[in-house]
């Protein structure tokens, strides 16, 4: 267990919307980590169930949670900057109400990022059920992405990535209000000239549930196109070469539907 009085503050950024069936477990992913310098950040975007009352219990029993409310449904961008904007950690982890961590995944990540003198980086991930079944699918990240090479593969997910704000802007990790808010701010990071490191090692595993935006395909699909042309810039013709690959891609992964 990591000595909290030397170690730097993780702030994990968690966005919430009617999450009740799993963000118990999500924050425990974060509360059971090997590294003990950490924060949650949560932002509840109006739930219609009882995610935030689930979250203010748990917070009532352990300070490292802090608990904020949108005034309206804004969405999962807006959510997510308002718990980076109230964040207070030299570190940045992203972390959704349904997604899980290892418990080795802070201590690892940002011992690879010190000893790497990275600022930007993403832990390889599982993908997982409703019920935390494995899928039988894993992606494992290359070992350096720069922005083409985010274009072109689209593996960054947002469980597994970190930022060392000693070395990159916090005003980079704030998301654009569209569909596919968390790419376009790995993008804004990707074209300010930094790369992403991969960490091979699997610590974290992404939710597959019913009706979220990665499991509708026409949704992101759409979601993948504006990215591209309207926060990447591509002129079409790569951005129709990019679009192909991302469905390349996407068949493989939906495999394991």
């Amino acid at each position: 267990m990591t000595n909290i009085d030397e170690a730097p503050l993780v702030s994990v950024i968690m966005p919430l919307y009617n999450s009740a069936r799993h963000v118990k477990e999500s924050i425990e992913s974060v509360q059971a980590q090997t590294f003990g310098s950490w924060e949650i950040c949560v932002t509840d975007d109006c739930s219609t169930d009882c995610s935030c009352d689930i979250v203010a219990a748990i917070a009532e029993k352990d300070p490292r949670i802090k608990l904020f409310k949108q005034s309206a449904n804004l969405g999962a961008a807006s959510a997510r900057n308002i718990s980076l904007e109230n964040s207070k950690g030299r570190f940045i982890a992203f972390l959704d109400a349904d997604d899980l961590w290892a418990p080795e995944k802070l201590e690892r990540q940002i011992a690879f990022m010190e000893q790497g003198g990275y600022g930007f980086s993403c832990a390889s991930y599982e993908v997982i059920d409703e019920d935390d079944k494995p899928l039988g699918k894993s992606v494992t990240m290359p070992i350096k992405s720069d922005l083409d090479g985010f274009l072109m593969n689209n593996y960054l997910q947002t469980v597994g990535i970190m930022a060392d704000l000693y070395r990159i802007d916090k005003d980079l990790l704030r998301m654009p209000d569209i569909s596919r808010e968390d790419a376009g701010a790995w993008i804004q990071v990707l074209e300010a000239g930094y790369s992403c490191y991969g960490l091979p090692e699997i610590l974290c595993y992404y939710r597959r549930t019913e009706g979220s935006l990665s499991s509708n395909k026409f949704k992101a699909a759409m979601g993948v196109w504006q990215l591209y042309r309207k926060v990447a810039g591509l002129r079409f013709p790569k951005a129709c070469y990019c679009f192909a690959r991302y469905v390349r891609l996407a068949l493989w992964k939906r495999t394991y539907k």
